[in-house]
């Protein structure tokens, strides 16, 4: 057998995406169209503004990546797009073009969970297969430690309980005025700021599960914030990033030591973030486990990453059935 080509098309939000994965190490085109620059002057994602600028993008997108890949449409194996979780209008542009450009072409479709893109894009362009591990979701949307079995088989450990990490990220950026979106910044400015200054809450740091709680951390810097003067802006941000990555850390640690597994990964827009990415490292290395991290380029929402994990779907022999919908509320497990 050849080896497989599949596209992947991403609308789950706010960035419209396509690619063309050749192999799980071959990446021919990754194109991303975003709109931050449209969403910014809102303070954060308007969901039909979303879905009306994916409209216009998505074939010209398909047509550039097939045009920088030297690949044909006729050459694809298989068509794939985000079936969910995500903004529901804004899923229907991408989920209906790949359906209909797999039934145009007569080629098999597959619908991903962009959580399973999330959990298994570490090991995109890795040598090796997806493998057993305890992997980190964490995103602005999401937040969850999973036990990764093997491809399609996947138990859950823990979930945030209200706020995922990436979106008390952006609520404190905009409780401190700075540009959308806010979790970029911060780690920006934390770099320059003494992450100690500020004793802030680790919640459900020794809750004794996996589960996570962002918005108490949100709600103790909203309520102090009107008691500060001066320059406390850098030491604010790296005292709350510095919370955050405490209970990230901590908690991914315990459950890869519970479950038993050497491997940890970590993925997800926040898993871009520096601060975490060198406290895992460290963590990781002094616990005596292995760690995988998509990179960051991998790590926001991205077509590759879709296309990766249609793809193992595909080699195992997975059909989507056309008659299924984009879901909005698509579990992972």
């Amino acid at each position: 057998m050849s080896r497989p080509l599949v596209l992947a098309i991403e609308t789950s939000c706010d960035e419209t995406a396509v690619a063309l994965l050749r192999s799980p190490r071959e990446i021919l085109v990754s194109e991303i169209a975003s709109q931050i620059d449209l969403h910014r002057q809102y303070g954060g994602v308007v969901p039909e503004v979303a879905s009306r600028n994916h409209l216009p993008k998505i074939r010209p997108l398909i047509e550039v990546a097939l045009q920088r890949s030297g690949c044909s449409l006729h050459e694809l194996h298989c068509v794939a797009a985000t079936r969910g979780p995500g903004l529901l209008t804004s899923l229907l542009v991408g989920y209906s073009a790949g359906k209909a450009l797999a039934i145009g072409l007569g080629r098999p479709f597959i619908g991903v969970n962009h959580l399973e893109g999330h959990l298994l894009s570490p090991f995109l362009q890795e040598t090796a297969q997806p493998s057993p591990s305890v992997g980190l979701i964490v995103s602005g949307g999401h937040t969850m430690l999973v036990h990764l079995v093997g491809v399609g088989s996947y138990r859950l450990l823990g979930r945030t309980l209200d706020d995922a990490a990436g979106e008390a990220f952006d609520k404190v950026g905009k409780l401190l005025q700075l540009p959308y979106p806010g979790g970029p910044e911060i780690d920006r400015l934390a770099k320059q700021g003494d992450g100690q200054r500020f004793d802030l809450p680790r919640g459900m740091l020794k809750s004794g599960d996996y589960n996570f709680s962002f918005s108490g951390l949100k709600t103790a810097v909203r309520y102090l914030l009107p008691k500060l003067d001066g320059n406390f802006q850098v030491d604010l941000c790296a005292s709350f990033q510095e919370a955050v990555v405490d209970v990230l850390v901590q908690k991914t640690i315990r459950a890869a030591n519970q479950v038993g597994l050497s491997l940890v990964t970590v993925s997800g827009g926040v898993s871009a973030n520096s601060r975490l990415r060198s406290r895992m490292t460290e963590a990781t290395t002094a616990a005596g486990l292995d760690l995988k991290m998509a990179t960051p380029a991998l790590s926001t929402d991205n077509a590759a990453m879709i296309a990766y994990a249609a793809l193992q779907r595909y080699l195992i022999g997975y059909r989507s059935d056309l008659r299924e919908d984009a879901d909005p509320n698509l579990k992972l497990v």
